[in-house]
């Protein structure tokens, strides 16, 4: 963590010239301001010249499933060593913090899951090391239609209702902080009201639903779409869908997995034009638990997937996730000239902190910060922990 210390010449998203970050001896950030206001650099002696680079806090990531070869699914209270080194790789590939997600498994593992995930969140608030820090939990399932499973495991869907939520979570639900769910499987009209009354993020995915049934969804509360485009109907013109209401609403935000075989890179570029960029978008990885142990053939569940090339898939093919940290993505849509520098490393670091409230770069956030650069001859975008 950097202390008393003055970064000066950055460039920092959604300011027009180069800033001083002025950071305090206790590693927050205590001031930004333009390279010629009269702050107060001359308190610390220790200046880093960033050199016209841009500068971000770290990456941000709603959506990943496991690490180093352990699902989260999976986990028990064996596994805390393990987690602590998931933590540790992801510190080391620009993650501050994330949202292990549970996807659609037995409501034993789910609670049992989340009973460990509690635990473990309780040693991470005691600790003052550097390492990516777990958020809370997202729920990716079992509230989800079976005729946009995807690679979920069909026989432990459920229908949504208050009933069901409060017998899934039972004690757990305050470290939940997101819910996948399909919105027009709640006959009821209770369950999204229901999330939102208890600070949990209501999230439409793995869904059937239409243009009407996702506006009622997202007046009741959602807002959040997950990984947009996949598991979803797509953009028609005269059936515009989930994704095309969501689009079009201010107050909703659409995960997306830049990887270059969830979603083609013409569709990347529809969703992030039509939503300014990162206003309404962020990224997410959807990384398995191979991640970071390379390409092979992994049990997943009672089943196994096949990593090729950063892509996992079911044996029959179906697209199960990947095995890309989250950064690759802003380094894709920057060599896929799909969006800036700027834009690109927003997407991956201010916007998950709105879509779930979190302050973005500012004064009192402590100062994890990244470096990033683009090559322009090598189209190759480097970044570094500062």
């Amino acid at each position: 963590m950097l202390k008393d210390i003055t970064i000066i010449n950055a460039k920092l998203h959604g300011y027009k010239e180069k800033q001083k970050i002025l950071i305090d001896e206790e590693g927050l950030i205590e001031e930004i301001g333009s390279m010629g206001s009269n702050n107060s650099t001359q308190k610390v002696a220790k200046i880093y010249d960033a050199g016209g680079d841009w500068v971000s806090l770290g990456g941000v990531d709603l959506q990943i499933n496991g690490g180093l070869g352990l699902a989260f699914t999976e986990i028990e209270e064996k596994h805390l060593p393990q987690l602590h080194q998931i933590c540790e790789f992801l510190w080391h590939q620009g993650v501050d913090y994330f949202l292990p997600t549970l996807v659609t498994t037995s409501v034993e593992n789910i609670r049992r899951s989340l009973s460990v995930f509690e635990g473990f969140m309780k040693i991470q608030k005691s600790e003052d090391i550097e390492t990516a820090t777990v958020l809370g939990i997202h729920l990716e399932g079992p509230f989800l239609n079976p005729g946009k499973k995807g690679a979920h495991p069909d026989q432990y869907l459920l229908t949504p209702s208050v009933e069901a939520i409060e017998w899934l979570l039972e004690d757990y639900e305050y470290i939940v902080k997101v819910i996948t769910l399909a919105p027009e499987l709640d006959l009821t009209d209770e369950v999204i009201s229901y999330l939102c009354s208890r600070g949990i993020i209501v999230s439409l995915g793995h869904s059937q639903a239409n243009a009407q049934q996702a506006k009622k969804a997202f007046d009741m509360g959602a807002s959040m779409v997950t990984h947009a485009f996949n598991a979803m109907p797509s953009l028609h013109h005269r059936e515009p869908g989930l994704l095309g209401e969501a689009i079009i609403n201010s107050n909703v935000y659409c995960g997306l997995i830049a990887d270059g075989n969830h979603v083609c890179s013409t569709m990347i570029e529809l969703l992030l034009r039509s939503s300014l960029y990162e206003k309404g978008v962020f990224l997410v990885s959807d990384a398995l638990a191979p991640i970071g142990l390379g390409d092979g053939v992994y049990p997943w569940d009672n089943r196994q997937i096949e990593v090729k090339k950063g892509t996992a898939r079911l044996a029959n093919g179906t697209l199960a996730g990947t095995t890309f940290p989250l950064l690759v993505g802003v380094e894709n849509l920057v060599k896929w000239q799909l969006c800036p520098l700027e834009n690109a490393i927003a997407l991956a670091t201010e916007s998950p902190r709105k879509a779930v409230g979190l302050p973005g770069i500012s004064p009192g956030q402590p100062a994890s910060l990244l470096e990033w650069n683009w090559d322009q001859e090598t189209n190759q975008v480097n970044w570094r922990r500062l």
